[in-house]
């Protein structure tokens, strides 16, 4: 998925902090709410695309998804964690 050297500078916008790769289990909990139509942004703005990872904020707090390999790392399009 990510690069582990890329993984180690790449860090939140907001805070600085570190991410983390989400589990395969998170990943398919978000895809499941993208398909249910039930998942939203930091903005508040529907998430309709399907995503192939996500990299989650050492506090836990937010969620950066993943797409063609790419993380989106705008802290408006952050999604609350799921748990699956």
């Amino acid at each position: 998925m990510i690069d582990s050297d890329l993984l180690e500078i790449l860090c939140c916008p907001e805070t600085h902090q570190g991410l983390e790769p989400a589990g395969a289990d998170v990943v398919l909990a978000l895809n499941q709410a993208i398909g249910r139509s039930e998942l939203r942004d930091r903005s508040g703005q529907l998430v309709r695309e399907s995503i192939d990872g996500a990299l989650v904020r050492k506090d836990g707090q937010w969620v950066y998804l993943i797409r063609s390999g790419i993380p989106v790392l705008l802290v408006d399009s952050a999604v609350s964690p799921i748990r699956p």
